[in-house]
């Protein structure tokens, strides 16, 4: 029964995932595929670009959204379940644990949607809502730390992925007085990051070559 249960909680988490809404509102707002245009990615910076600001908010909004409740499920729903009727475990079923894997398999499901021929985002909004469940103080310096890289250099990437990297420090500080192992919450969330940095590596090679566009303004190779 147990092993059901986290099927079912990885299940519905990449089924959350998949429900590319980057797709969905720039073919609601102006019936085209943000894929076919702009960077080709499936996430909030292009449709942004491609769409106008109200499909790139209600993106964001929404993928932050699934990966929120994907996680809710299974932290408040199934772990919790799992951890007050299998106490022969100990704490193999600790909420948090279940939080984190569903995690993970949100952002599976929204880099590879199941419902979008395999070609989805980048995740990066998905992990706000991740980590709004996972722990609001790790998401609060996080998204901290991306406004203020952002300020500076006005470009979304470096922003995000900066912000990422923060995310299995922040696990660390404060996952240590919570009772769970500190080492699996840091594993799986450094697997979060991972999938980003991975789906990141056409931005992080124009970083390194000063070509990366900004949100705003010029880049200084076209100043």
């Amino acid at each position: 029964m147990d092993i059901i249960l986290i099927v079912i909680a990885v299940l519905q988490a990449y089924i959350l995932g998949s429900i590319n809404f980057a797709v969905i509102f720039t073919n609601l707002f102006i019936k085209k595929d943000v894929r076919d245009f702009g960077s080709g990615n499936a996430g909030m910076t292009n449709v942004l670009r491609v769409a106008g600001p109200l499909p790139g908010i209600l993106t964001f909004i929404c993928d932050a959204a699934k990966g929120a409740v994907s996680c809710f499920v299974g932290r408040y729903v199934i772990f919790d379940y799992l951890f007050k009727n299998y106490p022969e475990h100990g704490d193999f079923y600790l909420p948090i644990y279940g939080a984190l894997l569903c995690g993970v398999f949100c952002m599976i499901g929204h880099v590879f949607p199941a419902f979008f021929q395999f070609k989805g985002g980048k995740a990066v909004a998905v992990s706000v809502g991740i980590f709004a469940i996972v722990d609001w103080r790790c998401i609060s310096v996080a998204l901290g730390i991306f406004v203020i890289i952002l300020l500076i250099s006005r470009i979304i990437s470096i922003s995000s992925l900066i912000a990422t990297a923060s995310m299995p420090v922040c696990i660390a500080c404060f996952s240590r007085n919570t009772g769970e192992r500190v080492w699996v919450s840091v594993l799986l969330t450094l697997v979060m990051v991972l999938i980003i940095y991975l789906k990141h590596i056409e931005n992080i090679k124009r970083l390194i070559k000063g070509e990366e566009k900004p949100l705003f303004g010029k880049n200084k190779k076209e100043n």
